[in-house]
């Protein structure tokens, strides 16, 4: 068992005082160090050795004073002896050390004085600690990691972390190599990680692991798997129930209990190269590997298709703290804030902290529980300072702690992360534990784990939650339920949709994570719990927000408590897929006040806003549902579908076939008309389509080809199975839906590109026939096309439109019928507003050679053309009111505002 600090300080000042007066290196520095060891109750013989032979850098031989492999390098000298040269002389035995052998620290010492080199956290403000023997006691806790205590500055990219995860990734596969698969080996590497964590943060006796595998197995790795299988059924073998003649390195071992080491699992079979691997893992440092991220790495282990992009599944703790924080965490904050100067309030405040229980439906790994937890102990550790601030005695750290893992409740649909999350609450908790150990003075370990964190293994969309904890004792649900659209879904996951939105109309386009928000609404129901997902979103994008908060608000009364609009979820690694995201809090009752937390942009810093009420659209405003609408709701032109040929491509032309057909049936280019479907309209493509509307049958015998043509569309017509289609073939000359304007009109392709600030739209002639992914406005009236082309739109158009992998898609029901015009514009404000516009298409003419593709790229773009939708921007925006929008934000709620006084009284009209 590890000391506490109050003890190592004590036999740190009695050292110092020992020793003051030594100044010989060769008589007394075994005894020095001998005895500095004993410091931190580590017995050096087990850990180290003296004069550890090496070959040195100039391959002339040597011998390190001290070497603890994998952790600690001495070079001493006698009084007053040069510590730099010490230290060149104990990096050049590093060539000749193995490289799970190279230590993290060195130490150079002269009796008198000691430097420290932490070699994994050098830095050119610091190279190394220095300090004399007398101010020992004040610099003791730099060598905590001695004893066990290492301070964590975790890094989310730290290399150890991809480390281990490959060293892992090795030993699986050899394991499953020889048929050892499935639960088994979930369940083997689960012991594995939690034993090679135990080894490196005083759950067990530093090293006491890796030293038993060193020591007492076969280097050829025979006996490796039968001397594991000893530590596993030791490890879970109380004290009282072990044999008497046990082995002196497995009674080292404590008792963990915590059904992790339960069940009796087949041996394994290991040979050189998997020990030696083992080994490798264990001269990792994996005190330094976070708990809130060790789980998602592991959990790509599994997954060979996952592992060439190792570290870049995981969630940021930045990011998991957006939900935690407004869910619950500065609301206990600022509460604690308020007492902390009350005892008798603090008190009631800790027991409060104790009660309060968490669920995450679909957990994974653990991350949201993981840091949860943490945050939960690093208030109570607030609050036990504040306690016991006056110098009240604290003689056990464990009668004073109140919060547990098992507060915690997760769901998981897959057994391996399921398991993880169990031990990575273990390993937070025992972190925790040290902390509080740390300020107390006193070494404290929760051994035998008595409780934990509970983590059921099942199907989150086909178990009752209540099975896992009752609602009347849950206080917060959360985490990020799996991002799968529509078209991603399995058989089995369209079965959970379906059983969990029975008929719900419309539900079949919805994404998977909404099914979590239907089963937590009903979950919450009479309730004051208070619920916060992460989701894609597209969930408040487009036609899916219509269909789920009208069954959320209808049905379950759900009220939206605070949200973050789309930003970049994930973490900075290499390969992290970019997912845009938002966060949904909500409850089943209204709580004030309600927070919005806009952002700039996608990778921007949030600000947080007070708001009176927030929609499903994550902006200001009552709880308006934009559903699809047969009408405007503005007095305005329609907005039409382009022209459906439904021909099999029979009269559709590319150049190549123009150029063929007219050459052999010259009367042809007659009937020939230029073709445009949405990528045609973007990027200029030459296309071409027979438009037989007016098709003179004399014409017609005389042009075989173009005969040929249509008997084939009559010939597909007639073979399909829709009836309505097999009818079409009676006319098969002409489009299967024909809505080609007979005037000039404006054209809108139905999908564009997210990465462009305006929608490419333009203003064609009735002789361009347009393809059914093109809208199209029958007029060429410039105050239309400038108000569509504005940022006033795109503001819109990005909030309501849907998506088609990530790119807008345009919509006439849901986009254009929706769209709140401006109100009341004057004249003069029209007159401005289309000048403007002319400009645009003036500038525009100035590039015959450009496509639309090219004029709104942003990289492209020309300055002249950026310049003047900067115009039009500016006298569209002064049509709706006199005062300019500060941000995107502002357009959106001003758009709702005129929304709701647009459609107050239109509540028939769709």
């Amino acid at each position: 068992m590890a000391l506490s600090w109050n003890e190592i300080k004590k036999r740190a000042a009695i050292f110092s005082k020992e020793w003051e007066h030594e100044i010989s290196e060769n008589a007394e520095a075994k005894s020095f160090w001998d005895q500095f060891f004993q410091i931190f109750g580590i017995s050096r013989r087990r850990v180290a050795t003296f004069e550890h032979k090496v070959t040195k850098n100039t391959r002339a031989g040597g011998f390190i004073d001290l070497l603890w492999r994998g952790q600690l390098l001495v070079e001493h000298k006698s009084a007053g002896k040069d510590l730099d040269k010490a230290y060149r002389q104990a990096k050049d035995y590093f060539p000749g050390l193995k490289e799970r052998e190279l230590p993290k620290y060195i130490v150079v010492c002269n009796f008198q004085k000691f430097r420290l080199f932490d070699l994994d956290n050098l830095s050119k403000d610091q190279e190394y600690l220095e300090f004399d023997l007398k101010d020992l006691v004040d610099n003791v806790h730099h060598f905590g990691f001695i004893a066990g205590y290492e301070k964590q500055v975790y890094k989310e990219q730290d290399p150890v972390n991809i480390k281990a995860a490959d060293l892992m990734a090795v030993i699986h596969d050899n394991l499953k190599k020889i048929g050892y698969d499935g639960h088994d080996l979930e369940l083997y590497l689960v012991r594995l990680l939690f034993c090679l964590f135990a080894d490196d943060s005083t759950i067990f006796e530093k090293n006491i692991f890796k030293d038993f595998i060193e020591q007492r197995t076969s280097e050829d790795g025979s006996d490796l798997a039968s001397r594991l299988s000893e530590i596993f059924y030791i490890l879970n073998t109380p004290q009282d129930k072990r044999l008497k003649n046990l082995d002196e390195q497995l009674t080292a071992f404590p008792y963990v209990n915590g059904k992790l080491f339960e069940e009796t699992l087949p041996p394994a079979f290991f040979d050189a190269s998997m020990r030696e691997l083992l080994l490798d893992c264990c001269a990792l440092n994996w005190s330094k590997i976070s708990p809130a991220i060790f789980g998602s790495m592991f959990q790509s282990v599994m997954n060979p298709n996952e592992r060439r992009s190792l570290g870049a599944h995981y969630t940021s703790e930045k990011n998991i703290l957006k939900v935690i924080k407004p869910l619950f965490l500065d609301e206990l904050w600022q509460e604690f804030e308020a007492i902390k100067t009350n005892s008798k309030k603090l008190k009631d405040f800790h027991q409060k902290l104790s009660t309060l229980k968490f669920l995450d439906p679909a957990c994974g790994c653990g991350n949201f529980l993981v840091i949860t937890y943490r945050e939960l102990r690093l208030l109570e550790l607030e609050v036990l300072k504040s306690i016991y601030k006056d110098g009240q005695t604290v003689l056990d750290v464990s009668q004073i702690m109140k919060v547990e893992v098992d507060q915690m409740c997760g769901i998981e649909i897959e057994e391996f992360p399921a398991r993880i999350a169990e031990v990575a609450m273990w390993l937070i908790d025992h972190q925790m534990n040290l902390q509080i150990s740390e300020y107390f003075g006193l070494y404290f370990v929760r051994l035998p784990l008595k409780k934990s964190a509970k983590i059921i293994h099942a199907n989150a969309l086909r178990v009752d939650w209540e099975t896992v904890i009752s609602k009347d004792q849950l206080s917060y649900m959360l985490g990020n339920p799996p991002f799968i659209g529509k078209s991603l879904q399995t058989k089995e996951q369209k079965e959970d949709m379906n059983n969990v939105f029975l008929k719900v109309n419309g539900a079949n386009v919805l994404d998977f994570v909404t099914a979590w928000y239907v089963k937590a609404a009903s979950y919450i129901q009479d309730t004051k719990i208070k619920v916060a997902f992460v989701s894609t979103n597209s969930i408040s994008q487009g036609e899916q927000p219509g269909i789920l908060w009208s069954y959320l608000f209808s049905k379950f009364k759900i009220k939206i408590c605070f949200a973050h609009q789309t930003f970049k979820w994930g973490n900075e690694a290499k390969g992290n897929a970019a997912v845009h995201v938002v966060i949904i809090g909500f409850a089943a009752y209204d709580v004030t006040p309600k927070y919005i937390f806009e952002y700039e942009t996608i990778s921007s810093e949030p600000h947080k806003v007070d708001v009176k009420n927030i929609n499903p659209y994550l902006v200001v405003g009552g709880e308006q549902i934009i559903l699809k609408r047969r009408l405007p709701i503005c007095s305005v032109p329609q907005m039409n579908y382009g022209s459906m040929p439904n021909d099999g491509g029979f009269l559709l032309l590319n150049e190549e076939d123009k150029n063929k057909l007219v050459s052999n049936e010259p009367l042809s280019n007659k009937y020939i008309r230029k073709y445009l479907m949405g990528e045609e309209l973007i990027n200029s493509i030459p296309r071409y389509c027979l438009w037989l509307l007016d098709l003179l049958p004399s014409d017609f015998k005389s042009m075989p080809l173009v005969k040929k043509r249509v008997e084939d569309v009559q010939k597909i017509r007639f073979c399909s199975t829709r009836a309505a289609t097999n009818k079409l073939a009676k006319t098969p000359t002409l489009f299967g839906e024909i809505r080609q304007p007979n005037t000039d009109f404006i054209a809108i392709p139905r999908i564009s590109s997210i990465n462009r600030n305006y929608i490419p739209i333009d203003i064609l002639n009735s002789d361009i026939i347009v393809g059914e992914s093109v809208y199209t406005i029958s007029t060429r009236e410039l105050f239309v096309f400038a108000i569509i082309h504005s940022t006033m739109h795109m503001s819109w158009v990005r909030l309501i439109s849907g998506r088609l992998k990530s790119d807008y898609r345009y919509s006439n029901q849901l986009v254009y019928n929706n769209f709140p015009w401006p109100e009341f514009p004057t004249e003069k404000q029209k007159a401005r507003v289309e000048e403007a516009a002319q400009q645009v298409l003036n500038i525009r003419a100035e590039f015959p050679d450009c496509s639309l593709a090219d004029f709104y790229d942003p990289l492209t773009m020309p300055p002249k053309l950026v310049k003047a939708h900067h115009e039009l921007d500016k006298a569209v925006d002064l049509a709706y009111r006199p005062q300019a929008f500060a941000s995107e934000v502002k357009r959106i709620e001003y758009l709702f505002e005129l929304y709701e006084k647009y459609t107050a009284n239109i509540f028939g009209k769709k």
